[in-house]
């Protein structure tokens, strides 16, 4: 008998009809002889409709009564879910964050997830019931419900699995598991069968939608094994674990990509010590987060070109703080480009395969694609390219290194 803790997404209880056939999917894991807690998300687009609604009252909702307000759509799923277990002969029992006691801190709409009270669900799963927790939300220490932010779910289910010391989380999505790259880019795209902390963690960085970087992290953290698979279809999904030798002979597991960068340069700052602190304190104050930095000395004497990237949505706001910095350190000229996109490669195999970054150097030129910037780390490699040459680079280095193709066994 195994402890399962598996996690429903808004798409996977967004109608009747999808509750009733995720009950199903949870009765069958209970009749096998396991235990099973389900985390549940709000039903597909009920947490926008309940901001919209508040903003129609007050703009900028009071974050205290916000949470208050976005953590009914929980409250929604799991009392359904549970009728829907009850009703084909499951015992069930459903439970808000605050009464399982996921404590937090008091960052409203952001909380951060800080101990897990389990005795209350143990008791009920000896007692041979399915629990039902609603995801995203919790308590603090002054009793007042709080909120994760966007994919909370994800890991709120990581924690109660790392709290219960569960056998598995089980994250079922619109997906059917983490591909090689997005199949709509790429159609040859593969399935992972397994893929490791590290790289889940790059790839959801870098742009990969699957799971939240939190969650990822969250579950690294407690040796959690995490499953991804598909609410609509049967299948064994991409296991995420810590075993690397089970990708020893795949130099790269997977290509993420990001649309949505931009790219600012400041030509000409004078190549003294600070300036660096100057140009992107400046940035960190207005809570912009930078990605990658490139500096490089100047044609110019004693000076220096600046470059760094930043999210498409902040890139006139970045705009507008850089050229009063450039001003200020007499900078030559401050230039601007928001039509770029990153390509990455992710995998373990780096470590132990040369020759990687020339392989993909190689490729993109073969195709006339020119590289902006390059950013490393010991399991990734990423470069900034112009946007219209995403997707013919997400295809070009899918072929190149062969990841239509299962790594040997």
């Amino acid at each position: 008998m195994a402890l399962i803790v598996q996690k429903y997404g808004g798409t996977s209880v967004g109608t009747a009809e999808r509750i009733m056939a995720v009950a199903e999917r949870v009765k069958r894991w209970r009749d096998q002889g396991n235990q099973v807690v389900v985390v549940v998300s709000a039903m597909s687009g009920e947490t926008n409709r309940l901001i919209k609604l508040a903003q129609q009252i007050q703009q900028c909702p009071e974050p205290r009564e916000l949470d208050v307000l976005m953590s009914t759509g929980e409250q929604v799923t799991i009392a359904l879910l549970s009728m829907a277990l009850q009703a084909q002969g499951c015992p069930a029992r459903s439970y808000t964050g605050a009464q399982v006691h996921i404590l937090t801190d008091s960052a409203h709409n952001k909380a951060r997830i800080r101990d897990i009270d389990a005795a209350r669900v143990r008791a009920d799963l000896d007692a041979g019931r399915v629990v039902v927790v609603a995801g995203f939300q919790g308590i603090d220490a002054q009793g007042d419900i709080t909120t994760l932010g966007r994919g909370g779910s994800d890991t709120s289910a990581v924690a109660i699995a790392a709290a219960l010391k569960a056998d598995e989380c089980q994250i079922y999505t619109d997906v059917d598991g983490v591909y090689t790259t997005d199949p709509r880019v790429e159609p040859k795209a593969r399935r992972l069968t397994r893929v490791t902390f590290e790289e889940m963690l790059e790839m959801a960085s870098l742009g990969s939608k699957v799971l939240q970087i939190r969650a990822v992290e969250f579950a690294g953290k407690y040796k959690v094994p995490l499953r991804v698979l598909s609410s609509f279809e049967d299948g064994e999904g991409t296991l995420i674990t810590f075993e690397e030798n089970i990708v020893e002979d795949a130099q790269i597991s997977g290509i993420a990509f990001s649309r949505d960068e931009a790219k600012l340069t400041v030509l000409g700052v004078p190549d003294e010590p600070g300036v660096a602190y100057q140009i992107l304190g400046a940035i960190a104050d207005a809570n912009i987060e930078v990605d990658m930095i490139v500096q490089n000395i100047a044609a110019q004497e004693e000076t220096t070109d600046f470059t760094f990237t930043v999210h498409r949505n902040e890139y006139d706001h970045a705009m507008e703080i850089l050229k009063k910095t450039a001003n200020t350190l007499g900078a030559r000229q401050v230039l601007g480009d928001p039509k770029i996109v990153k390509i990455s490669l992710v995998g373990v195999g780096m470590r132990s395969h040369a020759g990687i970054a020339s392989r993909m150097f190689e490729s993109l030129a073969k195709e006339g694609i020119n590289i902006r910037m390059i950013s490393t780390s010991e399991i990734k490699i990423s470069v900034v390219v112009d946007e219209k040459y995403l997707e013919l680079g997400v295809r070009t280095l899918h072929d190149a290194f062969g990841l239509e193709q299962a790594a040997a066994a």
